[in-house]
C-alpha cells in the first residue's frame, strides 16, 4: 500500500494549496511546506547516496532552487511531480560533482575501513543499505513510488520514462531485493528472515 492510500485524500490538495499561498508570499505556508515534505526528500536523497552529509546538502539545496523556480509551479497542477523533478536534478547534478571531484583527487594509501556489525534479527538493515546494490533507476523508482509515496503515473512523469517503464523498473527492483534478501537468509549466522 503505498503513502498516497495511507495520506487522507486531501493531504496532496493540502501540499498544493501550500505552494500556491507559498507564491504569493505567505513564509507561514513556505514553513509548513517545508516541514511537510522535507522529511520524504531527505529520506529520497539518502536512499540514493548513503550519505547522510550528501543527503542534507542535497536537501537543503533542493529546497533554494524550489524556492528560487517556485513562480514555474502551476496552481492546480500535481505537486509532487513538481517538487521530485527538482528533487531527481539536484541528485543528478550532485553526481556529477562529485564525478569531477573524484576524477582530480589524487589517491592515497586506503585507510582500512571499520568492520561491519553484523546483522541480527533485532538489527535489521536499513532501507538505504537494501536498496544500495539496486541499479540507481532501479532504486530511484522504488524510493519514489514506496517511500515517498508518488504514484506510478507521477514517477513516469519525474523521470520523463512510460508507466511501463517505471513498473517494469520497480517490479526488477523487487526481484533483485528478493534475491538478495534469500541469498542473505541463506547464509550461516546471518538469521532467517521472517
Amino acid at each position: 500500500m503505498s503513502a498516497n492510500e495511507d495520506a487522507p485524500p486531501s493531504a496532496a490538495a493540502d501540499l498544493e494549496q501550500l505552494m500556491v499561498c507559498y507564491q504569493r508570499g505567505d513564509a507561514e505556508a513556505a514553513r509548513s511546506l517545508v516541514d511537510s515534505l522535507s522529511a520524504r526528500l531527505y529520506v529520497f536523497f539518502s536512499s540514493q547516496t548513503g550519505s547522510r552529509a550528501d543527503a542534507d546538502d542535497m536537501l537543503q539545496e533542493v529546497w533554494l532552487r524550489i524556492h528560487k523556480g517556485r513562480h514555474t509551479y502551476r496552481p492546480g497542477e500535481p505537486l509532487l511531480p513538481w517538487v521530485y523533478s527538482i528533487a531527481r536534478r539536484v541528485r543528478v547534478d550532485n553526481y556529477r560533482r562529485q564525478s569531477r571531484i573524484a576524477r582530480r583527487e589524487v589517491a592515497t594509501d586506503a585507510l582500512p575501513e571499520p568492520a561491519a556489525a553484523s546483522g541480527s534479527a533485532a538489527d535489521p538493515p536499513s532501507f538505504a543499505q537494501l536498496v544500495a546494490p539496486l541499479p540507481e533507476s532501479q532504486r530511484e523508482g522504488l524510493t519514489m513510488l514506496k517511500v515517498n509515496g508518488l504514484t506510478v503515473e507521477e514517477v513516469a512523469r519525474v523521470t520523463a520514462s512510460t508507466v511501463g517503464s517505471v513498473k517494469q523498473k520497480v517490479h526488477r527492483a523487487y526481484e533483485r531485493l528478493r534475491a538478495l534478501l534469500t541469498e542473505t537468509a541463506g547464509r550461516p549466522g546471518t538469521g532467517e528472515l521472517q
